[in-house]
């Protein structure tokens, strides 16, 4: 299991051990937006896991304050008593940051932050951002979560979102990067860069909380990934897992049954962490050590 977070799209998807999309869930983050320092009221980015589960088998709507039941139950007379409290209701997946210096230790750590994934009244409003830094969701669905998962659980939150679409979408966002990417850094030329594969691939684009591209990839009528490119200055920030986990269930949606791709060898160990296997020896393309892998689809 592993769960990631869209701030800019406002969702929580469950994925399965397969990296199968299982639930999707309309959530609502900070008001004040993405950000890891103590008292910024702020959701944290980056990779996450589930450090504690609270409130198994507590009823519905049970109150929770300092992660223990105040013995109350949320209403709508309770909640207009005390218009200014923050609700954590039913449920509380407590999480804790897995990377020092950006969501854990000193004043960034999340777990210290108490960020949690918790239920919330039925008035609260899903879809757009009005927490005070934690992820809001409605009891049910926070119920579905906390059975689902287990503690250790990965939890991933975004601040960038993909999309997908046909090569005449999509090109106008994906060929810059793959130029800059692939031809000014790798030396790859031009010419084989852009091909006639393009026309009839979909293609999927990772864009920042202010719209600009920061990644792409693509999938081929035949089942093959690749043009996976990822900008220097967000390496490292889980946009390659993304694009390749939406590729995988673009795949999946479309019948695909297995998938190939042609890896550059350094980032094999990349590919293997979804389910990917070396097949035959090393073998070069455009210049470069590549391996060819393959994934059979749940």
């Amino acid at each position: 299991m592993r769960i990631t977070v869209c701030l800019p799209d406002q969702t929580l998807v469950l994925h399965d051990d397969q990296v199968c999309v299982r639930n999707r869930y309309q959530i609502s983050t900070a008001k004040k937006g993405p950000g890891e320092l103590r008292g910024s009221f702020c959701t944290p980015r980056g990779h996450h896991i589930i450090r504690a589960k609270i409130g198994a088998q507590a009823p519905l709507n049970t109150v929770f304050v300092g992660r223990r039941p105040t013995g109350e139950i949320w209403s709508k007379d309770l909640g207009e008593a005390f218009p200014e409290r923050d609700w954590m209701l039913t449920r509380i997946l407590w999480l804790s940051g897995k990377q020092p210096g950006k969501n854990r230790l000193g004043e960034c750590d999340t777990m210290r932050r108490y960020i949690y994934l918790h239920g919330s009244p039925e008035t609260a409003v899903m879809g757009v951002p009005g927490s005070i830094g934690c992820v809001r969701l409605r009891n049910q669905d926070i119920i579905d979560l906390f059975d689902a998962v287990p503690v250790l659980t990965r939890v991933d939150l975004d601040d960038f979102r993909i999309e997908c679409g046909e090569w005449t979408v999509m090109q106008a966002d994906a060929r810059p990067l793959r130029e800059q990417v692939f031809v000014v850094e790798q030396g790859v030329p031009s010419e084989i860069e852009i091909d006639e594969f393009d026309a009839s691939s979909q293609h999927a684009v990772a864009y920042d909380g202010n719209g600009k591209p920061i990644g792409t990839g693509r999938l081929l009528p035949d089942g093959h990934i690749g043009r996976m490119a990822v900008a220097a200055d967000q390496r490292g920030e889980g946009v390659g897992r993304a694009l390749l986990m939406r590729l995988m269930d673009t795949a999946r949606t479309l019948g695909f049954r297995e998938l190939r791709l042609n890896a550059q060898t350094h980032a094999a160990g990349f590919y293997q962490q979804f389910g990917f296997a070396k097949v035959g020896e090393v073998f070069i393309e455009a210049g470069i050590d590549h391996f060819e892998m393959k994934k059979a689809l749940a």
